[in-house]
C-alpha cells in the first residue's frame, strides 16, 4: 500500500504534539513494508521555532536519528505539484493543521479522477471551540474523517461536515517511549507540557504548582509559551523550569522522576470526554506513575484508579502525591499496570491495525508495496 500524508511538520514537535503520533504511525507503516510519502510546508512555523532554539539543529538531527524512516518532502505551497505528490497513492491522509486551500486542492484532485482513498485527520478541539473554522474546510470529495475521539466523530456527522467518520485515537510510539530502568530517579515529579492560551492556567495552579509547593517536592517542568508570570509562579512553587524539551528526550526526563501528573486543557475536561492528550499514553508507556486532574474516560480507554489515579481537586492531588512518593511498591504497581494497558491496546502498532481495517473497508488493497525512491529530507 502506498500512503501519502500531508501535515504541518514531522520534523518538528515544537509546540506541535501532532508530530508525536504521526511519526510513530509513519514508522510503523514503513516497518511493515508500506511506502509512505510525507509532505510538509517549508515555512512550517513549528520548525522555524525549533531552529530558533539554542540547540535547535541538534534536536533536528536527533529526530533524524531516532526516526530514520521519517523523511518528509518540504514543499512551497505556491509551487506544489499535486500530480507529483499524489502519484501512485492508494491512501491519502490530510491532517487538519493543513491549510484550507491545500485541503480543498487535494479534494479537487480526487474529484478529477484520483484513484486513491482520501481521509481527513482531526486531532484538535476546534470542532467544539471553533466550529466555524472547520466548517470552512471543503471535505466534499473526501471519503471520510479520522477523529481522535468519538465525540469529534459524531460532530462531523451531525454538522454534515463529512458523510463518514471513524474514531482513531492517538497512541504511544513504544519504540521510543519505554522505561529506562538504569537512569537514576533524581526528581520527585516531572511534567512536560506547554502553558498555552490560558486554557488551563487555573488548573495548573491547583493540580501542579499548589501541591508541589505544599509538599516541598523536587519538581521539574518542560515546555514552551510560558509567560513571565508563569515562570515566576513556577519559581515561587520551587519548580525548576527547563524550557523546551524535544519529544525524543521525554523518556529520559520521565525516567529521572518518580511520577508525573496530567492536567488536561479545559476543552478536553469539559466538552470533549474520552480524549486524553498524547502525554498520557507516552508517560504510561514509559512506566511512570501518573495522577490526573479530572477528565471523563467516556470511551473506556483506561481504568482510572488502576492505570492512573484521579484527583478531583488540589487537595486530593496533594494526598495522592504524598501517598505515592512514600510508597515505592504502590508506585511500581501503578506504573506497571498503566504500561500493561498501553502495550495491550494503545500503541502505534494498534492504530496502524485500525487504519488498515478502515482502508480495507474503503476497498483498498492493504498489502505491503515495493517502495520507490522517496527522496531525502530538505
Amino acid at each position: 500500500m502506498r500512503v501519502v500524508l500531508f501535515c504541518h511538520s514531522l520534523l518538528s514537535d515544537w509546540n506541535h504534539g501532532n508530530a508525536h503520533f504521526l511519526r510513530g504511525i509513519v514508522t510503523e507503516l514503513a516497518g511493515r513494508g508500506h511506502e509512505v510519502r510525507v509532505w510538509e510546508p517549508k515555512d512550517a512555523w513549528s520548525l522555524q521555532h525549533l531552529l530558533a532554539e539554542p540547540r535547535g539543529q541538534e534536536a533536528l538531527d536527533a529526530v533524524r536519528a531516532v526516526y530514520p524512516r521519517v523523511r518528509p518532502h518540504r514543499y512551497d505551497a505556491g509551487t506544489l505539484d499535486l500530480g507529483v505528490a499524489l502519484d501512485g497513492a492508494d491512501v491519502v491522509l490530510v491532517h487538519e493543521w493543513s491549510t484550507p486551500e491545500l485541503v480543498r486542492r487535494v479534494g479537487e484532485q480526487r474529484a478529477r479522477g484520483g484513484r486513491f482513498r482520501l481521509l481527513f485527520h482531526d486531532t484538535h478541539h476546534r470542532s467544539v471551540t471553533a466550529p466555524g473554522e472547520l466548517a470552512g474546510y471543503d471535505l466534499s470529495h473526501y471519503d471520510g474523517v479520522l477523529a481522535f475521539g468519538d465525540v469529534i466523530r459524531r460532530l462531523y456527522l451531525s454538522h454534515g461536515w463529512s458523510r463518514r467518520a471513524w474514531t482513531w485515537h492517538e497512541a504511544a510510539d513504544t519504540r521510543v517511549f519505554r522505561p529506562l530502568p538504569s537512569v537514576t530517579r533524581e526528581d520527585d515529579l516531572c511534567w512536560v507540557g506547554n502553558w498555552g492560551d490560558d486554557e488551563r492556567t487555573a488548573e495548573l495552579h491547583e493540580f501542579l504548582l499548589g501541591p508541589v509547593k505544599s509538599l516541598g517536592l523536587k519538581a521539574r517542568v518542560h515546555g514552551v509559551r510560558y509567560p513571565d508570570a508563569a515562570k515566576r509562579a513556577l519559581a515561587d512553587a520551587g519548580i525548576q523550569y527547563d524550557g523546551w524539551l524535544p519529544n525524543p528526550g521525554a523518556p529520559l526526563a520521565f525516567a529521572r522522576a518518580r511520577l508525573t501528573v496530567h492536567v488536561p486543557r479545559r476543552p478536553y475536561a469539559s466538552a470533549l470526554p474520552g480524549i486524553p492528550t498524547i502525554r498520557v499514553f507516552e508517560a504510561l508507556a514509559c512506566g511512570l506513575p501518573l495522577v490526573s486532574a479530572p477528565w471523563e474516560d467516556a470511551e473506556g480507554l483506561f481504568t482510572p484508579g488502576r492505570d492512573f489515579l484521579v484527583a478531583r481537586d488540589g487537595a486530593e492531588m496533594e494526598r495522592h502525591l504524598r501517598t505515592l512518593l512514600a510508597d515505592e511498591d504502590a508506585r511500581n504497581a501503578l506504573a506497571a499496570q498503566g504500561r500493561r494497558t498501553v502495550l495491550s491496546r494503545h500503541t502505534c502498532a494498534h492504530r496502524v491495525d485500525e487504519l488498515l481495517s478502515i482502508c480495507r473497508e474503503l476497498g483498498v488493497d492493504t498489502r505491503a508495496a515495493l517502495p520507490r525512491a522517496l527522496g531525502g529530507m530538505a
